[in-house]
C-alpha cells in the first residue's frame, strides 16, 4: 500500500508551462490613474474635482465634474463671484499637477490663484502617524533620543501600506482647501498656458484658440489631464465686436464640445458668461446653454440692509448669510442613474468667504406681513425671525 503526503504543494516550474496558455492579466496598480481623478460613485466614469466642495456634491451625485464635460456659468451684475470658482478651479489644477489652459487672460489672472490651506492638514496627518505608532515604541524612541543613540537610526513602526508607498496620502487627495487671502505658489513641473485672443476684427477670434487647445492635447501625454477656464466669455472688453454672432460663438462651443467628446478622459472645462450683457431670454444664450453640458446661474442679492432676502438664509446667528441664489438649470451625465443631490428643483444659495464657496439650501424665513414688518424684524433681531407677538393667525 502506497503513502503519499498530503500537505505538499504542487509547483509549476517555467519549463513546464505551456507557451500557449495565456498570460495572467496585469496587476490594477499597473495602470495608476492620474492624480486629482477617482471613479464616479454612480457609474465609475472617472471624475475630476471642481475645487469646490460644494460644487462636487451637487453634480448629479457623480462627486466631481465627469471628464469630458463642461460647466457654463452666467452671473448677474457687476460681481465677480463666479470669477471666485474659476479660481479654485484653476487652482485645483495647477496643485493637481494638470495643466491649466487660460483663454483671454494674461500671467496677472494666474498670479491671483488662492493658496493652499496646509495648516490643518499638516496638523491632522500628524496626529494620524502618531495614532500609528505603538505607544512604548514611541517613549522607547524618545528615550533613545534622549541618552543618545549608539549609531543606528531606527525608523518608526508604521503600516507596511505606509512604508511601502511613502506619499500616498498626498497623492489621494481630491479635493483641496484653498485661501483667497493666500497666493498659490506654483509647482515646478506645472505650467499654465495663457492663449491670448486675436485682436483681428475680420476673422473669428476662436479659430486660433482651437488651433492652440488641439495642438496642447495631441502633444502631451495620454496621461495628462486638462482644464479649460475661459472667464467673461464675450465681454466686450476682451472679445471682438463680431464675436457674440451666431455664425462666431456657437461655431467654436459646437467644435468644442467634439474636443471634449474626442478626450472625454482628459480634459474639462468651466465657461463663465455675463448675464448682465447677454441675458438667457436670447436665442444665442439658449444655444450656449444646449452646447454645454452643465449651466449654472448666480443671481446676487442686492445689498440692502432692510432687502429680506439680504438678511434671511442663515438657519442660526453664527451661519454667515448667502450672498446670492444658486440656480441650477442643467447638470452634466444626467442619466437614469443620476439624480442624488442634482440640485434641480432645489433652492439653493451661495455664500463667499475666505476659505470656502459654499452652496447649500436655502429657505426665507417664516414672515407674512408687510414691508414694515420684514424691515423691523430685520433692524431688531438682524436674522429676519420675528417674536412671537408679531405674528398673526
Amino acid at each position: 500500500m502506497a503513502f503519499r503526503k498530503r500537505n505538499i504543494a504542487l509547483s509549476c516550474s517555467g519549463a513546464g508551462t505551456d507557451p500557449n496558455l495565456p498570460s495572467s492579466p496585469p496587476s490594477p496598480s499597473s495602470a495608476q490613474t492620474p492624480p486629482g481623478v477617482r471613479p464616479s460613485p454612480i457609474d465609475g466614469r472617472p471624475t475630476t474635482s471642481t475645487g469646490t466642495p460644494s460644487l462636487d456634491s451637487i453634480l448629479a451625485g457623480h462627486a466631481g465634474l465627469p471628464l469630458g464635460n463642461s460647466i457654463l456659468i452666467g452671473e448677474t451684475g457687476t460681481t465677480d463671484y463666479a470669477g471666485a470658482l474659476l479660481r479654485f478651479y484653476a487652482a485645483e489644477g495647477v496643485v493637481q499637477g494638470h495643466t491649466v489652459h487660460v483663454v483671454g487672460m494674461t500671467e496677472a489672472w494666474g498670479r491671483e490663484l488662492p493658496g493652499l490651506v496646509v495648516g490643518r492638514e499638516e496638523e491632522r496627518r500628524e496626529k494620524g502617524e502618531k495614532m500609528k505608532i505603538a505607544w512604548r515604541y514611541e517613549s522607547m524612541g524618545q528615550f533613545v533620543s534622549e541618552r543618545g543613540s549608539s549609531g543606528v537610526k531606527r525608523a518608526p513602526l508604521v503600516a507596511a501600506s505606509e512604508t511601502s508607498q511613502p506619499g500616498l496620502e498626498e497623492s489621494t487627495v481630491f479635493c483641496h482647501i484653498f485661501d483667497l487671502a493666500k497666493r498659490l505658489t506654483f509647482p515646478v513641473s506645472t505650467a499654465i498656458n495663457y492663449i491670448p485672443i486675436p485682436p483681428n476684427p475680420t476673422s473669428s477670434p476662436f479659430i486660433p484658440i482651437l488651433q492652440n487647445l488641439q495642438h496642447q492635447l495631441s502633444s502631451s501625454p495620454h496621461h495628462r489631464i486638462h482644464r479649460v477656464v475661459i472667464p467673461s466669455m464675450l465681454s466686450p472688453a476682451l472679445y471682438p465686436p463680431h464675436s457674440p454672432h451666431p455664425h462666431s460663438i456657437l461655431q467654436f462651443l459646437h467644435a468644442f464640445r467634439a474636443l471634449l467628446r474626442a478626450y472625454p478622459t482628459r480634459l474639462t472645462a468651466l465657461l463663465t458668461i455675463p448675464l448682465s450683457l447677454y441675458p438667457r431670454t436670447s436665442g444665442v444664450v439658449r444655444w450656449m446653454e444646449i452646447l454645454s453640458d452643465g449651466v449654472f446661474e448666480l443671481l446676487p442679492f442686492p445689498h440692502n440692509p432692510f432687502d429680506p432676502l439680504s438678511t434671511s438664509g442663515a438657519a442660526t446667528r453664527g451661519e454667515e448669510r448667502p450672498q446670492g441664489l444658486f440656480m441650477v438649470h442643467k447638470v452634466p451625465v444626467w442619466n437614469e442613474r443620476g439624480g442624488a443631490g442634482g440640485g434641480l428643483g432645489e433652492d439653493l444659495a451661495f455664500t463667499v468667504s475666505r476659505r470656502k464657496f459654499l452652496v447649500q439650501n436655502f429657505s426665507l424665513p417664516p414672515i407674512e406681513g408687510d414691508r414694515e414688518a420684514q424691515e423691523g424684524a430685520a433692524a431688531a433681531g438682524g436674522s429676519g425671525i420675528p417674536n412671537k407677538t408679531g405674528l398673526e393667525f
